[in-house]
C-alpha cells in the first residue's frame, strides 16, 4: 500500500530455496488436496539490510511471496510504482532448517513490462497507468507468473485520476500475456462507489489445481459498508474466484475483518485493518492474514485466520453488503496472533508455503514490505506447520 508509508512516516518515532534433508511442499504441477494445520511455530526471523542493493535496484517494498518448488526458488513483488526502479519482480534463494532462516540471497530481478512492450512509467510522467503491485504467484502448469495492481483512485478539485485494478499474466521474463476481466463492482469510480483508494486486489491464490484463482480486496468496497473501525462495525470484505480458462470473475464470498487493534494517536489519525494476502490450502479453506496498524504504534498487529468458504454464499450479484444482509459469509477461526511471539512485527504483506522439513512438516514464510522506510523492516518470518 502506496499510502501506508506516507501516513506511517508521519507518526513513526525513532523511539526458500535450498533446504538440507528436505523435500518440496507439492508436486510442480499438482496442488495438495488439502493442508492440515493445526497451529504454527514459530522458527525464526531474518531481515535484510535497509536499501540492499541488487542488480541496480533498491531491495525494497516486498509486497508479495511464492515458492517454486521445482526451481527451488522463491519469487517476491515490489510495491514499487516505478518510482525508484521500474516495477519488477526478485527471484531469491532462502535457506533455512528447523533452528532459522540462514540467508537471503537475491538472484534475479524482472522489470514488469506493460501490454506495449516497455516497462511501466512512474506516477509524475503518467499517473493514469501507473501500476501498484501489490501480490505475485508463479504458476507451474503454464510457466508462467501473475501478479496483481490496486490501480489509483485520485478525486481532486483539479485533477481526477481513476485506474482500474488489475490481474495480469506474463511470462517469467516479465513480458505481457493478458489481463483479466474486471467485473463491474471493481471498476474505479469518482463518486463514493466501487474500491477505495489503495485497498483493492491486495493478495491472490491459485486453487483446484490452478484452474482456480482467488483475489481479495484490502478493504470494503464504498457500497458495501465502512473501513474497520476500532469498534466491531460489519467491515466486509470480498474475496473474488476467477476461472483460469475463461478469465472472467465467477464468484464472490463476503469475509468480516476484525476491528483495528489499536486505537491510534491522536485518535483521528490513520489506522487500518486489511487483507494483505490469502493462500489456498485445499478443499475451499485459505490461510487469510489480516494487518492492522495505528498511528502512535510503531509495530502492526499481524493475525493468521483459517478461513472456509463452502458453506458462504456467492455476493456476486448482490451490489451491497451493506443493504443485505440475507448472504451466509466465509468462517474464519484465529490461528495465530502475531503480537503473542513477543517480537517487533512489521509491515507483513505475503506469505507462501516452502519446502518441508526433514520431519515431513510444511513449512510458512511470511515478507513483510519495508515501504522504503529506513525505520521499517524487510523483514522474513518462519513457521513449522504443526498438523
Amino acid at each position: 500500500m502506496v499510502y501506508f508509508f506516507s501516513k506511517r512516516i508521519q507518526v513513526i518515532v525513532v523511539v526458500l530455496c535450498l533446504l538440507l534433508s528436505s523435500t518440496p511442499f507439492c508436486q510442480s504441477t499438482e496442488q495438495k488436496k488439502s493442508v492440515p494445520i493445526g497451529q504454527l511455530k514459530f522458527l525464526g526471523e531474518y531481515d535484510v539490510p535497509f536499501n540492499h542493493q541488487y542488480n541496480n535496484t533498491t531491495v525494497g517494498g516486498l509486497s508479495g511471496i511464492d515458492y517454486d518448488s521445482t526451481q527451488q526458488l522463491y519469487y517476491l513483488i515490489s510495491d514499487d510504482r516505478s518510482a525508484i526502479n521500474p516495477a519488477r519482480y526478485y527471484t531469491a534463494k532462502i535457506l533455512f532448517d528447523q533452528t532459522g532462516i540462514k540467508k537471503v540471497e537475491f538472484v534475479n530481478v524482472t522489470t514488469l513490462l506493460a501490454k506495449n512492450g516497455k516497462s511501466y512509467p512512474d506516477s509524475k510522467h503518467d499517473p493514469g497507468h501507473t501500476p501498484d503491485p501489490e501480490a505475485l504467484r508463479y504458476n507451474p502448469v503454464t510457466h508462467q507468473m501473475i501478479w496483481s495492481s490496486e490501480g489509483e483512485r485520485i478525486v481532486g478539485s483539479k485533477d481526477t485520476i481513476l485506474e482500474n485494478p488489475e490481474v495480469t499474466i506474463i511470462t517469467p521474463s516479465g513480458k505481457y500475456i493478458d489481463t483479466f476481466s474486471l467485473p463491474p463492482n471493481l471498476h474505479m469510480q469518482a463518486t463514493e462507489k466501487g474500491p477505495r483508494q489503495n485497498g483493492v486486489f491486495e493478495g491472490l491464490t491459485f486453487a483446484d489445481n490452478f484452474k482456480t484463482l482467488y483475489v481479495n480486496v484490502e478493504e470494503p468496497l464504498y457500497e458495501d459498508g465502512p473501513r474497520a473501525d476500532i469498534t466491531e462495525n460489519n467491515a466486509w470484505i470480498r474475496i473474488l474466484k476467477f476461472d483460469m480458462q475463461s478469465k472472467k470473475n465467477t464468484a464472490q464470498y463476503a469475509y468480516k475483518l476484525d476491528p483495528v487493534a489499536h486505537p491510534s494517536t491522536p485518535a483521528e489519525a490513520f489506522m487500518i485493518n486489511g487483507i494483505p494476502d490469502i493462500l489456498s490450502i485445499g478443499d475451499d479453506k485459505f490461510i487469510i492474514i489480516e494487518r492492522s496498524f495505528s498511528s502512535g504504534k510503531m509495530a502492526c498487529t499481524i493475525k493468521v485466520f483459517l478461513t472456509d468458504i463452502s458453506q458462504a454464499s456467492n455476493i456476486i450479484h448482490i451490489p451491497s453488503l451493506k443493504t443485505n444482509a440475507t448472504f451466509h459469509p466465509a468462517e474464519k477461526k484465529l490461528l495465530l496472533n502475531m503480537d503473542m511471539l513477543g517480537i517487533y512485527i512489521d509491515n507483513i504483506e505475503g506469505v507462501t508455503f516452502g519446502p518441508r522439513l526433514p520431519n515431513g512438516h510444511n513449512t510458512l514464510l511470511f515478507v513483510a514490505d519495508n515501504n522504503f522506510n529506513l525505520l521499517e523492516k524487510t523483514q522474513f518470518l518462519l513457521f513449522e506447520v504443526m498438523p
